[in-house]
């Protein structure tokens, strides 16, 4: 084998990454030195997608925007896989923080059901008047992108390519590009409207200081782990355990579509391409599994040690995602959206503008104690991503002493159980015209639903 500089192969990949690493440190800096962009709460990764998008659209430097679509692709599952194999806590959800954290589950919910509506409304209508060739489901890829973020709006937006939606996983990317410019400016904007008229006092946080994650302190090693000095790094089991979750998730995604192709063609071209773009969901749930089978290895006292580290997979999990941000945005084609920057844009406004007023109007009667702590930061989580949300919070909850940022992480779990019908919809929404109309349908009774449960008996806290 050659190891020179001709031998692309060998190279491209270490040539690529390094690209996206200095970028990445690059905005970290302009991130820390400029004032305007601190004010802003720009996440460092967005801006780092940001600057590798204007300089691959430059041609400066050569990006491989395969590469980044598989970035994308696979961060997303990994962090989520990280995340799910964590051990779980023993602290019990007290004083209503269980019953709060459904209801914020719920909310999570309606807000991707009133995007989905939202943004199937513009889509169709368009479809039925001044662009007659649009993909009329392609309003539903407005939640997956403010909703969910840059990696499912990937998933998704190329599942739909797949369905005939030119240009969808763009599209999907650029949603969620906005998103993340929604939470920051629209957010920015109401955080020091609400500042000035004496509403809330903004803290300064010290960004170098260690603070709580959401809901608890960082805890590097439990008694019973493995220890930090043996043969092998402990950082170096937190990724077999991760990646050895993802092989079983390829082995069974795959035997899922093979399932599939035996019971007939069209079942198999709807649930194949359903399967690999959700199988970040596939991976989560078997992180959950091979997470209770190591408990219950241990509760039998056949394996003595605990081999998760929280601590270390929340870390692999947030490089990953950091990761996904940065290679989503800068994988953008801006060319396709030369022809769709007419609901590009109705969607990207309308789902910034109805996200901000329908959350100001539910938080008032769901958070009545901490109104605006819950408000600014479900809006940076349901334009961007938890750390979105976790930004804009920390400018007046630095501590997490409100129940706000707690929310965000027991109500995102309780959405992952609440949204699943949802995902169904999505499935079936490209299918036909019809099964669109079908689609708008159910997802007003979903929303109905949703307001039910966030209505019910609540305590006040």
């Amino acid at each position: 084998m050659s190891f020179s500089a001709e031998n692309t192969d060998l190279w491209n990949l270490i040539l690529q990454l390094g690209i996206i690493s200095t970028i990445l440190l690059v905005a970290n800096i302009l991130r820390r030195k400029l004032p305007v962009i601190q004010k802003l709460l720009l996440p460092t990764a967005v801006l780092g997608g940001f600057l590798l998008l204007g300089i691959r659209l430059t041609g400066w430097v050569t990006i491989d925007t395969d590469l980044l679509e598989m970035l994308t692709y696979h961060g997303l599952a990994i962090g989520f896989i990280a995340l799910s194999i964590r051990t779980a806590r023993k602290e019990k959800l007290q004083n209503g923080v269980g019953l709060v954290g459904m209801k914020s589950g719920a909310l999570i919910v309606s807000c991707y059901v009133m995007q989905g509506l939202a943004g199937l409304i513009i889509s169709v209508l368009l479809g039925y008047t001044l662009m007659p060739d649009l993909f009329k489901a392609a309003g539903i890829l407005l939640p997956m992108g403010y909703g969910q973020g840059p990696g499912q709006a990937n998933n998704i937006g190329t599942v739909y390519e797949g369905l005939g939606f030119v240009g969808g996983r763009s599209f999907a990317l650029s949603l969620a590009a906005a998103g993340f410019l929604s939470a920051c400016v629209i957010g920015v904007i109401y955080l020091n409207f609400l500042a000035r008229t004496g509403k809330i006092k903004r803290v300064k946080q010290n960004e170098n200081e260690e603070i709580m994650d959401a809901g608890g302190i960082h805890v590097f090693q439990d008694p019973d782990e493995i220890p930090i000095s043996q043969a092998v790094d402990k950082l170096t089991v937190q990724m077999a355990l991760v990646l050895t979750v993802y092989l079983l998730t390829y082995g069974v995604t795959l035997g899922l579509t093979s399932i599939a192709s035996s019971l007939g063609e069209g079942l198999a071209n709807t649930v194949s391409s359903l399967l690999w773009g959700f199988n970040f969901i596939i991976g989560a749930m078997i992180a959950m599994l091979f997470r209770s089978a190591m408990f219950l290895l241990r509760k039998n006292k056949w394996m003595t040690h605990q081999y998760q580290n929280n601590y270390l997979l929340s870390r692999i999990s947030g490089f990953f995602f950091d990761l996904m941000i940065i290679a989503g945005i800068a994988s953008i084609d801006i060319k396709v959206l030369e022809t769709l920057w007419l609901p590009f844009v109705l969607m990207a406004v309308t789902g910034a503008v109805l996200t901000f007023f329908y959350l100001r109007y539910v938080c008032k009667w769901l958070y009545p104690d901490y109104y605006f702590e819950g408000l600014l930061s479900m809006y940076g989580m349901m334009t961007g991503t938890i750390s979105s949300g976790v930004l804009l919070l920390r400018e007046v909850d630095p501590l997490f002493r409100t129940r706000a940022s707690t929310n965000l992480l027991v109500g995102s779990g309780f959405a992952v159980l609440l949204g699943a019908p949802m995902l169904l919809q999505v499935g079936i929404a490209p299918n036909s015209t019809e099964m669109t109309w079908l689609t708008m349908g159910l997802l007003v009774v979903y929303m109905a639903l949703m307001l039910l449960l966030m209505r019910g008996k609540r305590k006040k806290h």
